[in-house]
């Protein structure tokens, strides 16, 4: 999860809690992956035997699939795993700041189909929280999502992200009251 002041873009959205130039990186997935297609997320993998850590393999993963040059990062720290349980992964989020950008873009496009910096303040944005819908097996889940404009492009930020990401603001005191009944329809993978 890392965070840095966007580059030239601030967020649409001033009233937030958070400043109009703090971002976090993200990513498309390719829509030909077999484990979450098109899905916006994190960049981030498994831990190789050749990282010393979890932070360390969040380095790595970030620069193959962005092109970011990991030493313009600061790790803040890594939070307390959590079950990713459609996968059935254990992740570790680490966070981390942004104190020398550098330029990112899709590196592998079997891996990612795009590469942007999404304003926080927007994401905070009452207006496009929500909540996505996914019905299977005669089972449904329920889970908080962000529909944003970033870089010229609609994204819906859903699933195991808007999780993270919801329960971050949550813990950090940024969240503004926003309608938890409202539903944001997910895009068809492209």
């Amino acid at each position: 999860m890392l965070f840095g002041a966007l580059d030239a873009v601030p967020a649409a959205h001033r009233d937030a809690a958070v400043p109009a130039d703090l971002d976090v990186l993200l990513l498309t997935r390719a829509a030909t992956l077999r484990a979450h297609p098109s899905q916006v997320a994190f960049p981030g993998g498994r831990i190789d035997p050749g990282d010393a850590d979890a932070a360390a393999a969040a380095l790595r993963e970030a620069r193959e699939e962005t092109g970011l040059d990991p030493a313009g990062v600061e790790v803040l720290g890594v939070l307390p795993p959590v079950p990713l349980e459609f996968s059935n992964h254990l992740v570790d989020p680490v966070v981390g700041w942004w104190r020398a950008p550098s330029p990112v873009h899709v590196v592998d496009e079997r891996e990612s189909a795009s590469v942007f910096r999404a304003p926080v303040a927007d994401l905070l944005a009452p207006g496009n929280r929500g909540v996505t819908v996914i019905r299977r097996a005669g089972h449904e889940w329920r889970g908080p999502a962000f529909a944003i404009e970033a870089e010229g492009r609609s994204e819906v930020v859903w699933g195991f992200t808007a999780m993270l990401l919801d329960a971050l603001f949550d813990r950090l005191g940024w969240s503004e009251p926003w309608d938890r009944e409202r539903v944001i329809p997910l895009r068809p993978p492209a």
